[in-house]
């Protein structure tokens, strides 16, 4: 966290103050809020929205510096970097969860979600807020759950219609121990790279083929290095805002509240953009070249990542996989 305004607004002055002198001006708290996507991802429009939220409702007593496109780290050092305070805010991706706190690993279960609606149930219920509250024991305050969105496959040279054409294929997942074990079920040579370091991986050839969802593929701009996309649909990603606990603690009661109030703001656009995308996105994608395969076999795939599934289940445990999956929408 960063204070600024000089050292007046500090209580250093020398003690003189002239009569009739002004009022010394509020400090103000600055923080610094990174993420790995483009400033025109769903992520990189949940934080603006925030960023201009938390100066709204603070009167400007806190400021929000935005850093897009992993400019302060990608995501598995950057929440990390909350956690140890030496920066305070981050808008992450649900890959990096599960290697800090374990059990929100669960998230990134393929088919784990029936459809949208599902998921935000599960995200704004009961569930979602344990999932939020469970950041404290590392020293970060969970603020609200955003959208990164549903994930879908995208491939240089191979047209993939369902589990058997993905065999042998050298992909990049996200730094997710689920998806990477759920990727090698499907016989793929699936391995893990940092999201700022992939479009340079696919450019050269180091892999095949990635899966993102659709806003991000439209923002990193992969049409460009990537010539197939099949609407696999196969992982519903969230994103959560976060902070370091010890910042966050330091905050006036009412500021506090403002910065969830503004979050919560952060995430309802991040999912806007996100099912804008979805929507209009593919459509885009097949403007800017790529070959579009909507009518992928996805049982096919849950066929074959069924193999995985004892892993989850003793990550996990049966019965939270259960809840989430039998958790009714609306």
């Amino acid at each position: 966290m960063i204070t600024k305004r000089g050292l007046i607004a500090a209580g250093i002055g020398f003690g003189i103050r002239a009569a009739g002198a002004a009022t010394t001006p509020p400090q103000e708290t600055v923080l610094r809020l990174g993420y790995l996507a483009s400033r025109s991802s769903q992520i990189g429009r949940g934080a603006a929205e925030l960023a201009g939220q938390v100066a709204r409702l603070t009167d400007s007593r806190i400021r929000v510096e935005v850093y897009p496109n992993s400019q302060i780290g990608a995501e598995a050092e950057l929440l990390q970097a909350v956690a140890h305070g030496t920066v305070d805010m981050a808008f992450l991706t649900s890959a990096v969860l599960g290697s800090f706190v374990q059990p929100l690993g669960i998230f990134d279960i393929p088919f784990l979600f029936r459809d949208l609606a599902h998921a935000r149930a599960v995200m704004d219920g009961p569930i979602g807020q344990d999932a939020l509250a469970a950041f404290r024991a590392r020293g970060v305050v969970g603020l609200a759950w955003g959208e990164n969105g549903f994930r879908h496959l995208t491939t240089a040279t191979r047209t993939v219609r369902s589990a058997a054409d993905v065999k042998g294929l050298r992909i990049r997942v996200p730094q997710s121990e689920v998806m990477l074990t759920a990727f090698r079920a499907l016989g793929t040579d699936a391995q893990p790279l940092a999201f700022n370091e992939l479009y340079g991986a696919l450019a050269t050839g180091r892999f095949e083929a990635q899966e993102n969802p659709i806003s991000t593929i439209t923002a990193a701009r992969f049409y460009a290095v990537q010539k197939h996309l099949s609407l696999t649909g196969h992982v519903y990603s969230p994103a959560v805002i976060v902070i370091n606990g010890g910042v966050f603690d330091s905050i006036a009661p009412p500021d506090q509240a403002a910065l969830r109030r503004a979050a919560q703001a952060g995430a309802k656009v991040s999912r806007t953009a996100s099912e804008v995308a979805d929507r209009n996105g593919v459509a885009d994608l097949q403007s800017n070249g790529m070959q579009v395969i909507r009518n992928c076999d996805r049982a096919s795939f849950v066929v074959a990542m069924a193999s995985a599934e004892p892993t989850f289940v003793k990550l996990f445990g049966q019965d939270r996989i259960a809840a989430v999956r039998n958790t009714k929408a609306g």
